[in-house]
């Protein structure tokens, strides 16, 4: 029996949120859907973050992903940006541990790196390896679901190593996880 499962790759923004899906069947990729939740007509950001909560729960009770897989937020000069960004990602985890979906966070630069084989690729480099590899007809105009996209086929590369990121199972497993830096 061949194995099958469903990656659905998010990269978490208060502004776009982009995600792709891709189905692993055996050891091949196929690609399934890809797109952007764009979020910049709404001022306030708990409507931002709940629509990001129910856009989430809404692409795993129509796909029924088996994995996620979410780019963790980068360590920048702005503190704002990466508030924002860290509760966006938050969201997007509650919402598949809620689900009891295993979560994987993986670093911008070791996606670009499993895309691309260079951590500082730029968005357009990652767009058309995508392209090639998967072969996408087209590429969306804003790169956010691309990135998305990268984040599920970073997963599925880094399938069976043995560090592959942090990853949940589940509420007690990211409680378990984290407590040390809750009881600071």
């Amino acid at each position: 029996m061949v194995n099958e499962k469903i990656i659905l790759g998010i990269d978490p923004g208060t502004t776009i949120m982009g995600f792709g899906l891709i189905k692993v069947v055996g050891k091949k990729m196929e690609f399934i859907q890809m797109n952007e939740l764009l979020l910049q007509k709404y001022n306030d950001p708990y409507t931002k973050l709940k629509l990001i909560f129910e856009r989430t729960i809404e692409l795993i009770d129509t796909y029924h992903p088996d994995e996620i897989a979410i780019e963790a937020p980068f360590f920048g000069k702005n503190v704002q940006s990466m508030l924002k960004l860290g509760r966006a990602q938050g969201v997007a985890m509650a919402a598949g541990l809620s689900r009891q979906i295993p979560i994987t966070e993986y670093l911008p630069k070791k996606i670009k790196m499993a895309i691309t084989g260079n951590g500082n690729a730029s968005k357009e480099q990652v767009a058309k390896m995508l392209q090639s590899v998967l072969g996408l007809k087209t590429l969306p105009k804003n790169l956010d679901s691309t990135d998305g996209l990268a984040a599920a086929v970073c997963h599925f590369y880094n399938e069976g190593r043995v560090e592959v990121g942090k990853s949940y199972t589940g509420w007690d497993a990211f409680v378990k996880q984290n407590e040390k830096r809750v009881k600071k």
